[in-house]
């Protein structure tokens, strides 16, 4: 997790995310924003989640919490960095994580994209290292050429959709549309208008386990933007608490048959257009 000293809505994001709203930074919402990731940090190290805190003093970075974009890690030890489409996101990959990483596990390698077309990490795609398949809403965040180089090099399949968010446009993120954990699905089909892709996607997520279907409406609400960890008392869900608002209590119930959610509060992050799942790198490494 990065907390951030001067977070705010990126304006160079704004143009293709249709999550994120038009707020003017101040140091208020910035004091905001390092409490509630501070907060969540908390509440995820009493679950037992390992968690690895970095603060960011950069006032270059308006929204380097949503680390998850320019950093993923593997159990088979890699580490792939990232590129970002922002021009300014661009200054977020950090050498001195990549250290802490290896200070504290197995790396391998270290793949460095960051000098290739945009590829936003886990932001772009939504991972399934069992199936070793990439879902991708495609987007100006997920170049066609660099999922290519990700899936030749990391073992992957791409299954690629397209989607339209509720202005028209590409879903900027996949990972706000959909979350994959153990025996369950969250996602938007809505989302995807061509009823082929739909179709696929739907039967592609159904070999997984539960499909819950998500509204373009709780989409909106960040419901999909999700991640299982892993804590002392096992998998667990964490999502925001305005995701899990959203939700009917039937699909509460669905959630909850596979795994327990902690509902986390990040309204001032959720400004910038993304939410809890934005704001973890999970870590695959292998220990040392």
């Amino acid at each position: 997790m990065i907390r951030p000293h001067h977070f705010r809505p990126n304006p160079q994001t704004a143009a293709d995310n249709a999550f994120q709203l038009p707020v003017p930074g101040h140091p208020e919402l910035a004091a905001r924003a390092f409490a509630e990731v501070t907060a969540v940090a908390g509440r995820l190290t009493a679950a037992g989640v390992r968690v690895h805190l970095f603060d960011d003093p950069d006032t270059r970075r308006p929204d380097s919490v949503f680390c998850n974009n320019w950093i993923t890690t593997h159990a088979d030890g890699r580490v792939v960095l990232h590129s970002m489409h922002a021009p300014n996101r661009r200054r977020e990959p950090r050498a001195d994580v990549v250290d802490a990483l290896r200070a504290a596990y197995r790396v391998t390698e270290v793949i460095d994209l960051t000098a290739g077309p945009p590829l936003e990490g886990t932001g772009a795609m939504v991972l399934d290292p069992d199936r070793r398949t990439a879902y991708v809403s495609r987007s100006l965040r997920a170049d066609d050429t660099a999922l290519a180089t990700f899936c030749a090099r990391l073992g992957y399949r791409a299954h690629a959709f397209d989607t339209a968010d509720r202005t028209g446009r590409a879903v900027y993120h996949t990972n706000v549309m959909l979350c994959l954990a153990t025996g369950l699905s969250l996602v938007g089909l809505d989302l995807v208008p061509d009823p082929r892709q739909r179709r696929r996607l739907a039967e592609a997520l159904a070999q997984r386990g539960e499909v819950v279907a998500l509204s373009t409406a709780q989409v909106a609400e960040f419901a999909g933007n999700a991640l299982e960890l892993t804590g002392t008392a096992g998998r667990l869900l964490a999502m925001s608490s305005r995701g899990w608002r959203s939700l009917t209590s039937r699909q509460r119930r669905a959630v909850e048959r596979h795994l327990p959610v902690l509902a986390l509060d990040v309204p001032t992050l959720e400004l910038a257009g993304g939410s809890v799942r934005c704001m973890l790198a999970g870590v695959h490494l292998p220990a040392r």
